[in-house]
């Protein structure tokens, strides 16, 4: 292996340890990065603003003496405003307005402070509301397993510059599974925090009812661990505080998860909708490693993720919070943001959200509250029953989808229900949950394995997840495209 494919398979702890050992520099990391992009990117589309000579000139200065000091990093194009930077969100009305961010949110802040160097900014679609990164602002973004299929979403950006090897880890957030499904579909590790563990301000206290949470997407479960570690913590203010954890996230990579009790979610809870062989094999497979690995595997799962109701209250607080985004952005832009402006998935949910009165918006609200309160038992137990450690499931209900299978005005909406079958209740409950790459299909496509941990346990989720990685290793195992 050359010097530039072996640094390209360098996670970010890695290129860290260059740096810190004086093996590297952090302008020769940035240039190497660089390089990946500009030879990978044309192919998949991950990468839609570049900031190459701004990263070369913070490299080669005083970069902050954090713990990831001189690794190239990506952000998304939405919820990580970068002063100076464009910010688009995916909307078109941004795209055409060239808007520029004129301060950093805290998650970028943090991201400076771990001394990481942004190389520039990532696809997303339109307000992240869809689980395929196909924005009629930027176009698609191509798996790079197969560049006929989507990356996912709405981090679909972020998945395929990491999974590609243009970087070893960036930015994602997750409102609905945003973080897990492109994890899931190309093949890499995504955890999605405890609500609040990473702030979302200055602008925003909570977004979609306190679903949508900021993270990383790595290629390993010590760089998701680390660069937690590195973005987490409250700020003054926040209408949210996760409950801290035992220690670093860092220091409970390899450390033994004891014998846990695991319950496995094959297919779909909700009636009417059926398991995707695939899916159903993946979870199944895990479930096996797991039994070997010596914890305890049964099929169950909490009885709430059966209740048809979720669907309708989660898509009201979903459509409200669209019409509100758009009012926001109209008021920054100076005037009101028309139907001309945005793409129709995304006005139709925003004429929902108007429809909607204030004491309908609360009643979905409390509804999903209590109804968290149900889905917590299978986790804590009933004086009938004991609890669960972990539930299993897929991410998606099926393999990465063709291009164009989602967005197809017809059917797009059908079909991402038929797929989001596993996620978004846990951005609503409010729990951490990863994506693992353990399963492919005979195709050679991923199909990424989810597992959820009772509130505030990142700590568990690592402790597992480290364990399966040394169990089931996945590192070596890239995709056709790539650096």
């Amino acid at each position: 292996m050359n010097t530039d494919a072996a640094l390209a398979r360098l996670d970010a702890t890695g290129h860290a340890e260059l740096v810190r050992t004086g093996q590297a520099s952090p302008t020769e990391l940035v240039d190497a990065a660089i390089a990946r992009i500009e030879a990978v990117n044309p192919q998949l589309n991950a990468v839609i603003h570049e900031r190459f000579e701004r990263a070369r000139a913070e490299a080669a200065g005083p970069l902050p003496d954090g713990p990831f000091r001189g690794v190239p990093f990506l952000l998304k194009d939405l919820g990580a405003k970068h002063a100076g930077e464009p910010h688009h969100g995916g909307l078109l009305v941004l795209a055409r307005e060239g808007y520029i961010a004129s301060a950093d949110d805290h998650v970028t802040e943090r991201v400076k402070a771990a001394g990481l160097v942004v190389l520039g900014r990532t696809n997303t679609p339109e307000l992240g509301t869809t689980i395929t990164t196909e924005p009629e602002a930027h176009g698609p973004t191509r798996n790079p397993w197969d560049p006929q299929r989507s990356a996912g979403g709405s981090s679909g950006g972020s998945a395929a510059a990491v999974a590609s090897l243009m970087v070893p880890a960036a930015h994602a957030s997750d409102g609905g599974g945003s973080i897990r499904i492109p994890s899931s579909e190309c093949a890499i590790v995504g955890l999605k925090p405890t609500r609040a563990r990473v702030p979302l301000g200055p602008e925003v206290g909570d977004s979609w009812a306190g679903s949508t949470v900021q993270g990383v997407v790595t290629r390993t479960v010590r760089d998701a661990a680390g660069l937690l570690d590195a973005l987490a913590g409250p700020v003054a203010g926040d209408p949210y505080v996760a409950p801290p954890l035992p220690g670093p996230l860092a220091e409970e990579v390899g450390r033994d998860p004891g014998r846990l009790r695991v319950g496995l979610l094959p297919g779909p809870a909700l009636p009417g909708v059926d398991a995707h062989p695939d899916a159903a094999a993946a979870v199944d497979a895990a479930g096996r490693l797991l039994e070997q690995l010596g914890h305890h595997v049964s099929h169950d799962h909490p009885a709430a993720m059966e209740e048809e109701r979720f669907t309708d209250a989660f898509t009201v607080v979903v459509a409200c919070s669209v019409a509100l985004d758009l009012d926001l952005w109209g008021r920054e832009l100076g005037r009101e943001v028309t139907a001309d402006d945005v793409e129709d998935r995304n006005w139709m949910f925003a004429q929902l959200g108007r429809a909607v009165t204030a004491p309908q918006y609360l009643d979905a609200v409390h509804w999903l509250q209590v109804w968290s309160r149900r889905m917590a038992t299978w986790w804590t137990g009933t004086e009938a029953s004991a609890g669960f450690d972990l539930l299993v499931s897929p991410v998606l209900n099926g393999p990465p989808p063709a291009l164009g299978w989602l967005s197809d005005s017809s059917e797009g909406i059908a079909r991402l229900t038929q797929l989001m079958q596993f996620t978004s209740q846990f951005n609503v409950t409010g729990q951490p949950a990863i994506s693992l790459p353990l399963w492919w299909n005979a195709d050679g496509l991923p199909v990424g394995v989810q597992f959820v941990a009772p509130f505030g346990r990142e700590d568990l989720l690592v402790r597992l997840a480290s364990e399966l990685e040394a169990a089931a290793p996945w590192a070596d195992r890239l995709p056709s495209v790539h650096a």
